[in-house]
């Protein structure tokens, strides 16, 4: 197998985005306060690593084309469903007796499962929300980049990501927190985070050019550009790994 500069980039850019993906899953039963002058958004610390997803999504989305965006969507669901089982397999399994003696100063049954039993409420809450949003963002990216005769990039990459993560948002503290949280706190949660959600979307605007400056600089790979109709059109170099994929 021949692993060009195109292919590494794929398998970079599709590991990475499964990495983020569950890292801000696993991590997100925590909560942490943004202060935004007068405003108190209430946001899962899986805020730390689930932007990088919006940034990986727009690259797919530019140089491998829709279909690509919507593989590695899928991918990382399974990815997801898989951290899934195995966490619900690992919470299972009889603890070792010795885990229960008081002088014991490793981690306990309680705190194992007070952590990635909550995970798992995340993980599905995650998930559902995940592929609305995820399928969402790309429908749209896609229908803006030909729209825009495939101009202006911060256009279909902010746009894109304002409608994707309302419905993200929504979705997910709905499923979350609703059975566990008060209902006005609940909606607190969905307003306050989606502003920061804005906020971070905007100010990865610049990261989104770099990132592209650099795979078209550095790799010499050219975004993949769209007909009138919404066509993508391939170069010669791109179709061993376009059209399989995207």
């Amino acid at each position: 197998m021949n692993l060009d500069n195109r292919v590494r980039l794929f398998v970079v850019l599709a590991a990475a985005f499964c990495t983020a993906l569950i890292v801000a899953d696993l991590i997100g039963v925590k909560l942490f306060e943004v202060h935004l002058g007068s405003l108190v958004a209430v946001m899962p610390v899986g805020m730390i690593a689930f932007p990088v997803t919006f940034v990986l999504t727009d690259l797919l989305h530019e140089f491998y084309g829709k279909k690509a965006a919507r593989f590695v969507t899928w991918l990382g669901l399974f990815m997801s469903l898989f951290t899934f089982a195995t966490i619900s397999i690992a919470t299972a399994i009889e603890w070792a007796p010795m885990t229960r003696a008081p002088d014991y100063r490793g981690t306990v049954e309680s705190s194992f499962n007070n952590v990635f039993g909550t995970s798992q409420r995340i993980l599905i809450a995650s998930m559902v929300a995940y592929v609305l949003s995820q399928l969402c963002d790309i429908a749209v990216f896609h229908l803006l980049k030909r729209l825009s005769h495939n101009r202006m990039l911060w256009l279909r990459s902010t746009g894109s990501t304002v409608v994707s993560q309302l419905i993200d948002t929504t979705v997910f503290q709905l499923i979350a927190w609703l059975a566990v949280l008060p209902t006005d706190v609940v909606i607190n949660i969905i307003v306050t985070s989606y502003m920061v959600k804005l906020l971070v979307a905007v100010g990865l605007t610049p990261i989104i050019y770099a990132g592209h400056a650099l795979v078209e600089r550095w790799l010499g790979m050219k975004p993949i550009q769209l007909t009138p109709g919404g066509e993508p059109i391939f170069e010669d170099s791109d179709k061993s790994l376009g059209h399989p994929v995207g």
